[in-house]
C-alpha cells in the first residue's frame, strides 16, 4: 500500500469535460494522472483514495502543442488521462472537491 500523498501524486485532477460526462453515464470517471503512472497503479489509487471497486482502466496519453507566448514557441506539457470504470453500484462524485 502507498502512503496518502503518493497516491495523489498518481491522481492529480477530475477532469470534467462534455466528453467526461458522456463517459458517467457509462460509470466512468476520467481523471488527469501522472505520465508515468502506469494502469496498475492507477486501479490501486482510484480503489484506496475512494473506496470503490475499480472494473477497468483505459489511458490516453495527449500530446502537447505548440504555442506562442509573447512572440516566443513554446510547447504544452503532455498529459495522461485515464478513463476508470467502476463496477456497479460504485460512484464517484467529481463535482465535490478531492
Amino acid at each position: 500500500m502507498s502512503t496518502q500523498a503518493e497516491l495523489y501524486d498518481i491522481i492529480r485532477k477530475p477532469i470534467v469535460t462534455e466528453k467526461a460526462t458522456l463517459a458517467s453515464e457509462h460509470n466512468a470517471v476520467v481523471f488527469e494522472v501522472a505520465i508515468d503512472a502506469n494502469k496498475p497503479q492507477i486501479k490501486e489509487a482510484v480503489e484506496s483514495l475512494f473506496n470503490v471497486k475499480v472494473k477497468a482502466v483505459n489511458t490516453t496519453i495527449t500530446k502537447g502543442k505548440v504555442k506562442r507566448f509573447r512572440g516566443q514557441l513554446g510547447k504544452r506539457k503532455d498529459v495522461k488521462k485515464a478513463y476508470v470504470t467502476l463496477e456497479e453500484g460504485n460512484t464517484i462524485d467529481v463535482s465535490t472537491g478531492l
